[in-house]
């Protein structure tokens, strides 16, 4: 599996994990929400940055 591929798989899982915080907690302030949501856009900065290289 291709590193683009594998953080795909990693965004989805990600959101998903996000979507079911959100829903259980139902604050958005909630630590764990902030902290689920932190560690995602890390991911998704990192997946954005991967994907400028390959069409570069």
């Amino acid at each position: 599996m291709g590193k683009i591929d594998e953080m795909d798989k990693r965004v989805c899982e990600m959101r998903q994990n996000l979507q079911k915080l959100i829903s259980e907690k139902t604050n958005l302030l909630d630590p764990e929400v902030i902290i689920a949501s932190q560690k995602l856009d890390v991911v998704l900065n990192e997946y954005h940055v991967i994907l400028r290289k390959i069409l570069e």
